[in-house]
C-alpha cells in the first residue's frame, strides 16, 4: 500500500478526483483480505472508487484507517459500506487543511530555499539537497502515516479532535512564515545608487551619501521590506503571481537603465 500510495494522483479526474489512487492503493490488501474472486471482493473494490479527494501526501493515515475497517469486515464484525465510506469523508476534509499549509506552505518553501541558497553559490548540492530533503519527508509522511492510521482504526477521529489539527496547521505556517521572513533579509537586495551629497573632508577623501546610504542608517533591509510587503498587497488583490514576477523585472531592467538601481 505504501508503495502503491506514491502513484495516489497517477488517474486523477474531474468526476471523482483520487478515487482511483485510492482503490489502487487498497488492491492488494483487498486481495489479501477477500482471497477469492466472489462477490466480496468485487464489493470492496467498488467501495473504493466513491469519490475521495484530499491532499495526497496525507491520504495515508486515511488508507491505514480504511484497512482496519475492512480487515475487521472480512474477520465478520457487522461494518457497512455507509462506515467506510463515512470514515473517509470524515477524515479527507479537515487532513487537506492539514496537508496543504504544511507541505506547500512549509515543507516546500522552506528546503527549496535552503536549496536555493546553496546553488546560488554554484553548487549542485542546492537542487539535490532540496530534492533529497522533501522525498524524505514525504516518503516518511506516507509510510507511517499508513501504519499509524491502521494502528489508530476508527480511534483516529479522537486523536484529530480538540483542536490539535489546528494547532498542528497554526504551528507550521508560522514556522514557515518565520523561515521566509528571515530569507527575505538574506537574499533579497535593493541598491539605489542615486547620490545625495559629496562632501569632501580635511583628509581630501570626498565622502559620497546616497539614497541607499541614508536608507540603511534608517533600518537594513527597509526596500526588500517594504517590496514584500507590496507583493503580499498584490497577492491578495489576485494579481497573478506570473504578472508580479514579469513587473519586477521590468522595474529592475529599466531602474538600471536610467541609473535609479545598481547592482
Amino acid at each position: 500500500m505504501f508503495i502503491r500510495s506514491n502513484l495516489f494522483q497517477g488517474s486523477w479526474n474531474f468526476e471523482r478526483m483520487q478515487a482511483l489512487g485510492f482503490c489502487f492503493s487498497m488492491v492488494p490488501a483487498i486481495r489479501r483480505l477477500y482471497p477469492e474472486n466472489n462477490d466480496a471482493r468485487k464489493q470492496a473494490i467498488k467501495r473504493h472508487l466513491e469519490f475521495f479527494n484530499t491532499h495526497p501526501y496525507v491520504a495515508a493515515p486515511v488508507l491505514g484507517v480504511t484497512l482496519a475497517m475492512e480487515e475487521q469486515r472480512a474477520n465478520g464484525a457487522e461494518i457497512d459500506d455507509g462506515a467506510i465510506n463515512g470514515i473517509k469523508v470524515g477524515l479527507m476534509g479537515p487532513l487537506a487543511g492539514v496537508g496543504d499549509p504544511i507541505f506547500w506552505g512549509t515543507v516546500r518553501p522552506v528546503f527549496a530555499a535552503l536549496g536555493a541558497g546553496i546553488a546560488m553559490s554554484g553548487s549542485l548540492l542546492g537542487p539535490l539537497l532540496f530534492f533529497i530533503l522533501f522525498n524524505a519527508v514525504r516518503l516518511l509522511t506516507r509510510y507511517y502515516g499508513v501504519a499509524y492510521g491502521y494502528r489508530k482504526g476508527v480511534d483516529i477521529v479522537k486523536d484529530m479532535g480538540g483542536g490539535f489539527l489546528q494547532k498542528l496547521t497554526e504551528g507550521a505556517s508560522i514556522l514557515g512564515l518565520f523561515v521566509m521572513g528571515a530569507l527575505v533579509n538574506k537574499w533579497t537586495h535593493v541598491n539605489i545608487p542615486m547620490v545625495v551629497s559629496k562632501i569632501t573632508g580635511s583628509d581630501g577623501q570626498v565622502h559620497v551619501t546616497t539614497v541607499q546610504t541614508i536608507l540603511d542608517q534608517l533600518m537594513p533591509g527597509l526596500v526588500p521590506l517594504l517590496l514584500t510587503f507590496a507583493c503580499m498587497w498584490l497577492l491578495r488583490k489576485k494579481v497573478n503571481p506570473l504578472w508580479i514576477i514579469v513587473g519586477f523585472f521590468v522595474i529592475g531592467i529599466a531602474g538600471y537603465a536610467v541609473g535609479l538601481l545598481g547592482l
